[in-house]
């Protein structure tokens, strides 16, 4: 059976990370703080005024939020993170809407995966911090925010990424976290290669716990918990009373992120949920295979944790498309062609809030908008996970390999990427085009990772395992509660 996580099993591992945390100073913020952080008590508002946004400080446990002022030291809380993209710029005249997730600390909303695998370990005694090593396999952020929220909670990290991504991964995980790093072979789609360094730790390093976002259900929860209900959130605040909340996009990446949409479900019935992926790289299309270079999305295996019930379409992007747009976007010549017909300054600015899958999210919003004919009173959801901040080395190398970009280069670019976006490369599932992509699990799940058939065909057949993983987090709550009263800090602000 799935497990849940609900009960104490190791009570001297709670112990001794009791004693570290309160040693420590480090207090655990509850998932509902997270959702709405005007619940943090005010002491703790009060000392975050002087802790900046990437500080190593535990503080910053209660920034893993959607709703952090958008400031680089100092802030606090405000509404939901969020743009809204005019028909000017996307071509469509169904409302496209972005949560930003640059606000986070470390620059990506990934933190709060993390976040959901580690604490509720941590709460349960499944992970000592005083002897274990985190293990955070990824793509791109994920192994960031693990290896940030290792360390603010007081233990250490290890971060396993493609040798491929971009440098200023690489850069920070070393330099100012200090976690161990292990570049394996490949770019992107290569994650078998990591799952095989995966089998290698546990085999040889008993002290080492492994967080494997493609198939810890506290990464869904997570982002249904509190991604759902911010789209909720910033929807009530902007809807007319003739809109509709049309549809939610995410790359399906490790299925952390679109799990959001089976909260959106539960609020609007007729929901369109769609998956991106690379076109390089069309998994769930095609059945795909091939490398790209969309960082952050994972690909050539179906996630553990992608509940494919709840998938009504698919989409592939092309990464060069994707690229193009990341230099229109992000250039002084890109800029200033957007300028020239018509697009505001005050959108202009906002665009490098968007990073490279961001930019597949809302490619993959254009089509979906373009295949249902949406009209101006759909209102399409999408996540823009971290920002272009993140691939700044990528920018550089782009003009190394095809010169500076030039006005016209921008031009072509608008009309070719965006404004060209087609209904090609899409698929609107039927119901066993969903188990077809649910069976795709049993290859990487059952013949490489050794789970149980019986769990595959449970994810499939049971009704309620999916809201049963869903609605953990009340008692993750409770037992975060508890962690908090044994540490005795929570009384001493």
């Amino acid at each position: 059976m799935i497990q849940i996580i609900d009960k104490v099993t190791n009570q001297k591992a709670l112990e001794n990370a009791v004693q570290r945390f309160k040693e420590r100073n480090i207090i655990l913020p509850t998932f509902e703080q997270q959702q709405n952080p005007e619940l943090v008590p005010d002491n703790i508002k009060n000392k975050l005024k002087n802790v900046g946004l990437w500080e190593i400080n535990p503080l910053n446990l209660f920034r893993i939020t959607w709703k952090n002022e958008p400031k680089e030291k100092g802030g606090l809380y405000g509404g939901v993170n969020h743009i809204e993209l005019p028909k000017e710029i996307t071509g469509v005249n169904a409302r496209i809407v972005l949560l930003i997730g640059k606000w986070f600390p470390t620059g990506a909303h990934k933190v709060g995966a993390a976040y959901g695998c580690l604490a509720p370990r941590i709460t349960t005694g499944e992970y000592d911090p005083t002897y274990h090593k985190a293990v955070w396999p990824s793509t791109g952020n994920y192994c960031r925010g693990g290896a940030f929220d290792s360390k603010l909670m007081g233990t250490e990290s290890v971060a396993i990424l493609p040798e491929e991504m971009s440098q200023e991964r690489f850069n920070w995980l070393k330099n100012e976290i200090g976690s161990e790093v292990i570049a394996t072979p490949g770019c992107e789609s290569n994650v078998k290669e990591i799952y095989d360094k995966c089998w290698e730790i546990r085999r040889t390093r008993p002290d080492c716990v492994i967080f494997n976002q493609f198939d810890e259900f506290g990464n869904a929860v997570w982002h249904y918990n509190t991604t759902g209900h911010a789209i909720e959130e910033v929807y009530n605040e902007l809807k007319t009373e003739k809109s509709n909340l049309a549809a939610y996009i995410s790359a399906t990446g490790s299925a952390g992120t679109i799990a959001a949409g089976d909260y959106l479900r539960t609020i609007a019935p007729q929901l369109k949920v769609v998956a991106s992926e690379a076109l390089q790289c069309p998994t769930l299309l095609l059945n795909g295979f091939g490398g790209h270079r969309i960082e952050g999305i994972g690909d050539k295996h179906v996630p553990w944790i992608h509940n494919t019930k709840n998938t009504d379409m698919v989409t592939a992007i092309d990464d060069e498309d994707c690229m193009r747009i990341l230099r229109l976007f992000n250039e002084k010549e890109g800029h200033k062609y957007l300028k020239s017909i018509g697009i505001d300054q005050s959108v202009i600015e906002n665009l490098h809030l968007l990073g490279i899958s961001s930019i597949s999210n809302l490619l993959s919003s254009i089509k979906a908008a373009k295949y249902y004919e949406m009209n101006e009173d759909d209102v399409i959801f999408t996540v823009a996970t971290d920002s272009a901040d993140m691939y700044q080395s990528r920018i550089q190398e782009l003009n190394e390999e095809r010169g500076d970009y030039k006005e016209i280069q921008a031009a072509k670019d608008f009309e070719k990427c965006i404004l060209g976006s087609t209904i090609d490369y899409a698929k609107e599932l039927n119901y066993y085009d969903r188990k077809a992509i649910h069976n795709l699990k049993y290859f990487t799940w059952i013949e490489q990772q050794e789970k149980e058939l019986e769990d595959l065909n449970q994810l499939w057949n049971d009704r309620d395992v999916w809201q049963n993983q869903f609605n953990q987090v009340k008692r993750w709550d409770e037992l975060i509660n508890e962690f908090n009263e044994r540490t005795g800090l929570l009384k001493e602000l």
